[in-house]
């Protein structure tokens, strides 16, 4: 845990590559979610 700590907030850079680590799972889980709910039969009226 101490590791993971002063990787994040230790140096500037290891911030910036656990923000872009951060987004990169959400922007790729939203497409995912997008992919499932797209490609869900359709309802007719």
């Amino acid at each position: 845990m101490a590791f993971w700590l002063d990787l994040m907030f230790g140096n500037f850079i290891g911030l910036l590559s656990m923000i872009v680590i951060f987004c990169t799972i959400g922007i790729v889980s939203y497409i995912g979610w997008l992919f499932v709910v797209k490609s869900a039969p359709i309802e007719k009226k």
